[in-house]
């Protein structure tokens, strides 16, 4: 029995449209939560994007409020992942060489997963600063700079998918019972 057969075994009173919409959010929530340590996906948008979705299709579920304060949290966490790489690693004494290892390194970490996407980035600042010229030492400094903007912001990616996530299934959930 596929998903959708057991959605309209539970809740006969859903519309077809209904029960492809809360498919839809759950697989864009799970997605959103892979994505917080997948660089390959964008997973805070993706959380929005259900939450909005669920917030239509399941009326009177999610508040206003809540689904304003989850949207801003979203946007905020979203434009942390992209800002505390450079800030970090400025703080640590980086050169803009040392971000875009950071970023190619990422990229490159891809490619070996699960370790890739940690010493990645870490390498790739490391090598950035070294052909900066500076010495092993700066540049070991510079990357754990680097390597902790990545650490705090996929934390901070990911607590913001459980909770969107969270919110998602359990208007859901509500909405069935009801």
């Amino acid at each position: 029995m596929t998903i959708y057969q057991t959605l309209l075994t539970i809740a006969p009173s859903l519309q077809w449209w209904q029960v492809s919409l809360m498919a839809l959010v759950a697989v864009l929530s799970v997605m959103g939560i892979v994505g917080a340590v997948l660089p390959a996906l964008p997973g805070t948008p993706l959380n929005i994007v259900a939450l909005v979705i669920a917030y239509f299709i399941c009326p009177g579920q999610i508040s206003t409020q809540m689904l304003i304060a989850l949207i801003a949290a979203g946007v905020i966490v979203t434009i942390l992942d992209f800002v505390a790489p450079i800030w970090f690693t400025r703080a640590g004494g980086g050169s803009k060489r040392a971000i875009w290892g950071s970023s190619i390194g990422l990229v490159a970490g891809l490619f070996f997963m699960p370790m890739g996407l940690i010493v990645g980035p870490l390498i790739g600042a490391f090598l950035g600063e070294l052909s900066e010229g500076k010495h092993a030492k700066k540049a070991l400094k510079v990357s754990l700079w680097s390597f902790a903007a990545f650490v705090i912001t996929t934390g901070l990616k990911l607590m913001a998918g459980i909770v969107i996530s969270y919110y998602c299934i359990a208007a859901i959930y509500a909405q069935i019972a009801t």
